[in-house]
């Protein structure tokens, strides 16, 4: 079964994306890949994997969305209309020669007929398989918000008869900073999943940087395009450290950093330095630059704290969100102590995107500890464990209030 999943994550994205180009409904096409899957995994196991198992899936998704549109001649029709204006479309496309459909689906999800805050949630459900409660955590919103985000943007393509194809020259500078977007909702999915027994979905990181890549071979010009792939690379090369053999959580202070990708750091160091060149940086860029700090340290004690706090300044200019703002708060715990963090993440109370978000209440459970302020870490932890994801970041909570109990 495990060689049936590994095909299933490989060609889900592709066959939903050829489908809906082909169909132009990501309903009709959602439904009959979901059914292509059903149907393989009742009879993979006992014929065995097909020697092309993306075009048996092909074949019968295709033959199930024929024999859909058979029965509703009206939904055929509509169809028919769709996929026409699709195909004149198309030749106009600056993409046609792409090496992969999904990125087409990419930039249809990212078009700007549709709202800013369902284009990566359609994506993400589309394309990354991910689930629902999934694409809500990766944008701190309950599920039945997210749910009705991804229906809305569905409609939205359908009744705007939005083409599956990658825009023109002229449309790409408005649409772009929406498919980075995505694929870096995607890549955070897979660096701290947001549900389940493991800490990293590998196969998520992965893909995003793959599609990273043809982006950036695509526009290798565009300087935030190469920004994201390098601050991509720069944290994924740490990711065989970042887990103990028992799957444990290891923090950053604590890797093997022998055990970093360094070629990896090398390409996405010297990419940083060409998104970094040439003009103002993007906020993908100051990014880079952080990890690359982090990752150029020989040690944690030895990592530059000063800079990595005046990259977040410039960043916090560029993008004034509380994720940025937390981080900041974070580094600036480890330039001038604990107590300059915590004042700082206090400040941060009050904001609604990090009411339930783990990360701001585990970092301020842990300087509340460094600072011997143990009644109130204990409650600090507790919160940070009901907001825990995935399995491993419970266990880490859990430990960390295990090392209370001496000092109380």
């Amino acid at each position: 079964m495990n060689q049936v999943e590994a095909v299933f994550r490989e060609e889900r994205g592709r066959l939903l994306a050829a489908l809906a180009r082909r169909f132009g409904d990501l309903d009709l096409a959602e439904e009959v890949t979901s059914e292509a899957i059903e149907a393989a995994l009742t009879r993979w196991p006992v014929d065995g994997v097909p020697p092309n198992p993306g075009g048996w899936l092909m074949t019968t998704a295709r033959r199930k969305a024929v024999d859909r549109l058979r029965r509703d001649q009206v939904y055929a029709a509509k169809l028919a209309i769709l996929q026409v204006e699709a195909d004149r479309a198309a030749p106009q496309a600056a993409g046609d020669d792409l090496p992969d459909e999904r990125l087409q689906l990419f930039f249809t999800c990212a078009h700007p007929a549709l709202a800013p805050e369902d284009r990566g949630a359609l994506t993400l459900r589309c394309l990354a398989g991910l689930t629902t409660p999934e694409v809500a955590r990766a944008f701190l919103v309950p599920t039945a918000t997210m749910a009705k985000r991804i229906v809305r943007a569905k409609k939205k393509i359908r009744e705007a008869r939005i083409p599956f194809r990658v825009p023109g020259p002229d449309e790409l500078p408005e649409r772009l900073p929406g498919v980075l977007q995505v694929i870096y909702s995607v890549f955070t999915e897979g660096y701290a999943a947001s549900a389940g027994p493991y800490l990293q979905r590998l196969d998520l990181a992965e893909e995003a940087i793959r599609l990273a890549r043809i982006v950036h071979r695509l526009l290798p010009d565009a300087r935030e395009v190469t920004g994201l792939l390098a601050l991509m690379l720069l944290i994924h090369a740490r990711r065989d450290a970042r887990t103990g053999p028992d799957g444990r959580i290891v923090l950053l202070e604590d890797q093997d950093r022998g055990l970093w990708d360094h070629d990896v750091i090398a390409e996405g160091r010297d990419l940083a330095v060409v998104a970094l060149t040439g003009g103002p940086p993007g906020p993908y860029a100051v990014q880079a630059a952080v990890n690359a700090l982090h990752d150029e340290a020989a040690d944690f004690a030895g990592t530059d704290w000063p800079q990595i706090v005046q990259l977040y300044d410039v960043l916090l200019e560029l993008d004034p969100s509380p994720v940025v703002a937390l981080n900041r708060a974070a580094a600036i715990a480890l330039r001038d102590g604990p107590a300059a963090g915590l004042e700082l993440l206090d400040e941060l109370a009050d904001e609604p995107r990090l009411q339930d978000y783990h990360p701001y209440a585990l970092a301020r459970a842990d300087l509340l500890h460094r600072l011997g302020r143990v009644p109130e870490a204990s409650a600090a932890y507790q919160h940070a464990l009901t907001l825990a994801g995935s399995e491993p970041e419970r266990e880490h909570v859990r430990r960390r209030l295990a090392q209370l109990e001496p000092d109380a």
